[in-house]
């Protein structure tokens, strides 16, 4: 048995709360990933409350990181949008362990807890609105766009690649960005 970090207790709970979730992943099945006693996880976290709430605010993270470099994206708001896709694929592409767990187990946080996953998913869609309302302050989108239906949708659009994008399938990466990228501009207009 090596020694791990919290970092690496974090990493094979989002591993495994991605593969089965919350409910179905116990400190005993983490202890076994980590070569560890469930026990001996008490020394490096309190709970799994604990642990979920690291796993989601990790997830956060990395969405708040491809948010920063698309608002820093230069040109017009289409422009920052279609970085904020190709970023948010990213992610839901490199870390799918942390988006699903991001995405669908901040429900078995208690309430204070869960009211502040919902906080961080809540501060990244803002940023994108932020970006759609450039978007339509400069030309790019329509002046009657409805900003906060445009954001839901791109987001639901974006969260489902996790569950079907195959890396050996039809499209590449690059492809797949592409193409979304144009129909998600394309409901702007």
């Amino acid at each position: 048995m090596g020694r791990h970090t919290i970092d690496d207790v974090v990493e094979a709970a989002g591993r495994l709360f991605g593969e089965r979730g919350f409910h179905g992943t116990s400190m005993r099945d983490l202890g076994a990933e980590l070569g560890l006693l469930g026990s001996s996880l008490y020394s490096h976290i309190g709970s799994k409350q604990e642990l979920l709430i690291a796993v989601i605010e990790k997830g956060s993270r990395f969405f708040e990181a491809a948010a920063g470099a698309a608002e820093g994206t230069p040109g017009s708001g289409a422009d920052r949008v279609a970085a904020f896709v190709g970023g948010h694929l990213d992610v839901v592409l490199d870390h799918r362990d942390e988006v699903r767990t991001f995405l669908n187990e901040a429900r078995f946080l208690e309430p204070e807890e869960r009211a502040g996953a919902v906080a961080l998913r809540d501060r990244y869609e803002e940023r994108l609105r932020a970006l759609l309302r450039e978007g339509i302050e400069d030309g790019s989108f329509s002046a009657d766009l409805d900003v906060p239906l445009a954001s839901i949708s791109i987001l639901s659009i974006l969260n489902t690649v996790e569950r079907w994008h195959r890396d050996d399938g039809r499209l590449d990466r690059a492809g797949l960005a592409e193409a979304l990228t144009t129909r998600v501009l394309a409901l702007l207009q």
